[in-house]
Parts: structure tokens; sequence; C-alpha cells
């Protein structure tokens, strides 16, 4: 069986940037100093905040790291009382350099300190992952296919049902070994 194509990964850019415009100005840092920490422009930082660009998952998890702010609060979506994400809905954001499609399914409300993700993911490219925050812990409970998860140099495979927690405060990997992996990624934050 051949697995369907997948639609490109659209990045909501006028979430991204109206949270990075929101965050920067939060933490008191200018343009220079929040592209100097995530290692890109300040040129490309300004494109972002314009809701210009298309960013890759890498440099939107720089830019979160630099201004010590969990993934999920670039993209806010709003909270009803009850939300559906259905298959292929949602916001999503794309690899750079592999094959792999982070969407927020659940952003921590205020008290909580935990965002859920779906995560699409083929084989080839490993996703290597720089490190999150202090204290970040990632659960990965695999829905299908089969991966290797975990921390760079000790990741384990795993199959459907299958869960591992691991600490995402160094490096880390997601290697899909086989086409259409799914898994379910909750980041629990400090």
């Amino acid at each position: 069986m051949v697995p369907e194509p997948q639609t490109p990964a659209k990045v909501p850019m006028e979430s991204i940037a109206a949270g990075l415009r929101r965050e920067r100005s939060r933490s008191g840092l200018s343009l220079s100093e929040v592209a100097r920490r995530a290692g890109i422009s300040k040129s490309t930082l300004s494109h972002l905040e314009a809701g210009k660009g298309n960013p890759s998952l890498e440099t939107l998890w720089a830019l979160c790291v630099a201004l010590d702010i969990p993934f999920s609060r670039l993209l806010d979506p709003p909270r009803p009382h009850i939300r559906v994400v259905r298959a292929g809905e949602g916001a999503a954001v794309a690899a750079a350099e592999s094959d792999y499609r982070a969407t927020l399914l659940a952003a921590s409300p205020s008290g909580a300190r935990r965002d859920v993700y779906r995560i699409d993911a083929e084989p080839g490219m490993v996703r290597a992952s720089d490190p999150h925050m202090p204290g970040v812990v990632e659960h990965v409970l695999l829905a299908s296919g089969r991966a290797l998860v975990g921390v760079t140099g000790e990741p384990v495979e795993l199959g459907p049902g299958d869960y591992v927690a691991y600490p995402a405060d160094v490096p880390h990997v997601f290697e899909a070994l086989v086409p259409s992996t799914r898994a379910v990624l909750v980041l629990e934050h400090p």
C-alpha cells in the first residue's frame, strides 16, 4: 500500500509574527539581541515579525530558546471549551532538513506547563533537535509506524502504542524508520 502524499505544512505566519512581537516586547530584548541569541540575522527576525518568510522548525525553536518561551506561545491558538483538531488540520511547522512536521494540538493554558503536538514523519533524514530550555521533558507515544526516539546516542526504538519520556534539555532525535510514522508529543515545561 502506497501512502498518500502529504500536503506541505502551511506555516501560520500571522500567529507566529504576532507571537514573536509580543514575546520580544515582553522580554524587553532588542531585535538585535534576540537575533544574536537565536543565531539568526536581525533582518530575518525583522521579516518574521512582519509576517514574511517561511521559517523552519529549527529557526522557530531557536527563537523560543532565545526568548525563554515554550514553542506553543508563538502559535497561541484560541482555547474553546471543546476543541477538535481533525487529521490534516492545525498549525503545522516543518523541519528544514528532515521530513518531520509538528502540529500544535493544545497549548498550555495559564497555570499548566505542557503542550501537545501531533508528529508526522517519514524515513530519511533524522530530526535532530537542539536542547530546549532547562528542565523540559518530552513524552512520545507512537501511534503508527516505527521510530528511534530519545536522547542523542541513546534513542530507543518504538512501535505502535510504545511510550518514552526523556530529558529534552539535551540534544535529542526522532527518526522515522517506516513510512507514515505518527506520534503524539507532549512537551512538559518546568
